[in-house]
């Protein structure tokens, strides 16, 4: 299976937030022109500008939650995992209720090292009936499982996830490293089955099949779902890693 961690990029959960053209234009409203113009910068990779533009819109309004969390995504990507939590922990005093921030902190501090503080937060944001996204928060907690050899807890937190959210394709692939690890690569591939059906035009879940399938020595129906996968996302990350595969696959 392709190698998992826990994924540094962080979600722009306030992406629906960005200012009209026309209110950036306003008088006033400068600070969020800066914040839409940081988030260009950190959804294209430019983190440092991210950084610059989200500390003017903080010093425009250093009330705004978004702002910080937007700063907190930046520093990340900078893996200035110390300013980024002190970002989010600002958002979170300005509002406690912003429940998605605690996915941020908790992968700010488990990528610093702080891995029970990082789980305490995910668990607590999964446990908030207010949380949007709970398989989020489940899958990411799974994940600190796994790279810690935890598989029993990681398959347990990564079945929690597919609960919440049937159609989520990256905890199907987390709960098959683990099954995998384990010996159970049956059971794996039947959960990529499953996922592979629920969310069918996912090219990541084709690709963990093919890889599952080829590791069963399964290998012409492991060809079957890495061409899909191919076919799917010819370009993309998930296409190519298929691509990579279908090379190893005996005839």
């Amino acid at each position: 299976m392709v190698p998992r961690t826990l994924v540094a990029t962080f979600v722009l959960a306030a992406l629906g937030l960005l200012p009209t053209d026309a209110q950036a234009q306003k008088p006033g409203n400068d600070a969020e022109a800066r914040f839409a113009t940081g988030l260009v910068h950190l959804r294209e990779g430019r983190a440092d500008l991210a950084v610059e533009e989200f500390k003017k819109a903080v010093k425009g309004d250093d009330k705004n939650p978004y702002f910080y969390k937007g700063l907190g995504q930046a520093y990340a990507q900078q893996r200035k995992f110390k300013d980024a939590i002190e970002a989010f922990r600002k958002s979170l005093q300005i509002n406690p209720y912003y429940v998605d921030v605690r996915n941020d902190l908790g992968m700010a501090l488990i990528l610093s090292g702080k891995r029970e503080d990082g789980r305490k937060e995910f668990l607590t944001a999964f446990s908030d009936p207010t949380n949007p996204t709970p398989e989020i928060s489940s899958r990411n907690l799974a994940q600190s499982y796994l790279e810690e050899k935890n598989y029993a807890e990681a398959i347990h937190w990564f079945r929690t996830a597919i609960v919440r959210n049937k159609i989520y394709g990256d905890p199907y692939l987390g709960l098959a490293d683990a099954l995998i690890a384990t010996g159970h690569t049956e059971e794996a591939v039947a959960q990529l089955e499953v996922g592979v059906k629920e969310a069918p035009a996912d090219p990541s879940l084709l690709t963990g099949l093919g890889q599952a399938l080829l590791k069963a020595g399964r290998f012409t129906e492991a060809r079957a779902q890495l061409e899909a996968a191919v076919q799917k996302d010819p370009t993309g990350v998930w296409g190519r890693k298929a691509a990579e595969v279908l090379k190893t696959v005996p005839k």
